[in-house]
């Protein structure tokens, strides 16, 4: 059995093209949606993903405020920044491109965004909201992932769904998601034992752990949901997942490739996030 490919480039058309039929809507009635971008320093990976966000709002008829700061910025310096557009209501979403230099406290910048501005849904206020089922911006990655395994057709209720990887942009809000879908979620990490044979069981298999290669096809349930939500650079200069995509392809009914997979689709969220930040300026 071969797996079929879950195209992200394919579905984050498809998300962009329902947030420019949103943005319209709102221009009708005299809103424009606006993101608001900050990168400090000029980290290669930041720079190219930043490009990235700038292009997707102009495709989405979404306006953006490019903000470069230079790497010696001072977090008081970030921080009055964040505070500025914060108080303009002109700008629906506010994004920190992260990481940030290492003096400047990421927590604090974080916590610095209003959670009615924060499309990113990294802020403390939208994680507890979404933690007990309230409306709030879903962090972009996580919701991505949910959409792609939505897109193959496989239900999610009362299926075994695997994470692994704890982190707090990833791990941790994909298996509250899928908690929320009705899935049954097993988190593995580091410390996890059996983990090939629990990865084994899983009808839906979400890797964000951070290591080119780690899940091979021994840890593949025949048939199972296979997201692959990791970027590594390996030694041949090329984009590498988690998965091993060659073995796990032979055991996967569904699997999604890197590049072309999760990171289109995360880009794609965050536009539907700006959009519905600014519907709500607008309600309010």
């Amino acid at each position: 059995m071969e797996a079929k490919l879950i195209e992200g480039k394919a579905l984050a058309a498809e998300v962009k093209r329902e947030a420019a039929q949103q943005t319209e809507a709102l221009k009708a009635k005299g809103i424009t949606p606006c993101l608001a971008v900050i990168l400090v320093g000029e980290d290669p990976a930041s720079q190219v993903y930043v490009r990235g966000k700038i292009n997707d709002c102009a495709q989405c008829g979404i306006e953006s405020r490019n903000i470069r700061l230079p790497e010696e910025t001072t977090q008081e310096e970030l921080l009055a920044r964040v505070d500025e557009l914060a108080g303009d209501p002109a700008v629906h979403g506010i994004l920190v491109q992260l990481p940030l230099p290492a003096h400047i406290d990421e927590k604090a910048i974080i916590d610095a965004i209003p959670p009615e501005k924060d499309v990113d849904g990294f802020s403390p206020v939208n994680v507890g909201r979404m933690q007990i089922g309230e409306p709030c911006y879903l962090p972009c990655t996580p919701a991505g992932c949910i959409r792609m395994i939505e897109s193959t057709g496989v239900p999610i209720p009362g299926k075994h769904a695997v994470v692994i990887g704890r982190s707090n942009i990833v791990g941790k809000p994909a298996a509250m998601l899928l908690l929320a879908k009705n899935a049954t979620v097993t988190i593995c990490h580091s410390k996890t034992q059996n983990l090939q044979a629990i990865c084994a069981s899983a009808d839906i298999l979400v890797a964000a752990v951070g290591r080119a290669g780690f899940v091979t096809g021994d840890m593949i349930k025949p048939g199972a949901v296979v997201i692959d939500v990791g970027i590594n650079r390996g030694a041949d200069g090329k984009l590498h997942g988690d998965v091993d995509f060659e073995t796990a392809a032979q055991k996967a009914a569904w699997i999604t490739p890197v590049p072309g997979g999760v990171g289109p689709m995360t880009r794609a969220m965050l536009m539907l996030n700006t959009v519905e930040a600014a519907r709500r300026a607008m309600e309010k």
